[in-house]
């Protein structure tokens, strides 16, 4: 039989509550991913297009009229497939867009130092 308990906590006291949230640049990413998990396959054909059209030719591009090393096809390659292949296999949101965006700015920074 199930009977009343009579002893009650004491913590129905009203807690002070401290509201510290710090907006940064991880959290605000973190915001704009999650309100973007419903978009995931444009986000998947965007990263396709980009990297496909414009990263892709790259490398032919700088080794030819630049002679850049080996290594600039090798960074491209890793960066265009590490993206398809995280979207393609089911990977979170936050993932397909960090990885998106490293993969662009890895690449820029690339072309970067092969210019100069």
């Amino acid at each position: 039989m199930a009977t009343l308990k009579t002893n009650v906590p004491a913590t129905w006291t009203a807690a002070t509550h401290t509201n510290d949230t710090q907006v940064n640049l991880w959290t605000k990413f973190t915001a704009f991913a999650d309100s973007q998990k419903e978009r995931k396959t444009m986000w998947y054909f965007l990263a396709l297009v980009v990297q496909g059209i414009f990263f892709l030719p790259l490398p032919a591009f700088l080794m030819y009229y630049y002679n850049a090393p080996i290594i600039v096809l090798l960074i491209t390659l890793t960066c265009f497939f590490t993206t398809i292949i995280a979207c393609m296999g089911g990977a979170g949101i936050r993932s397909i867009l960090f990885l998106s965006a490293a993969s662009v700015f890895i690449q820029v920074i690339m072309t970067i130092a092969v210019l100069i």
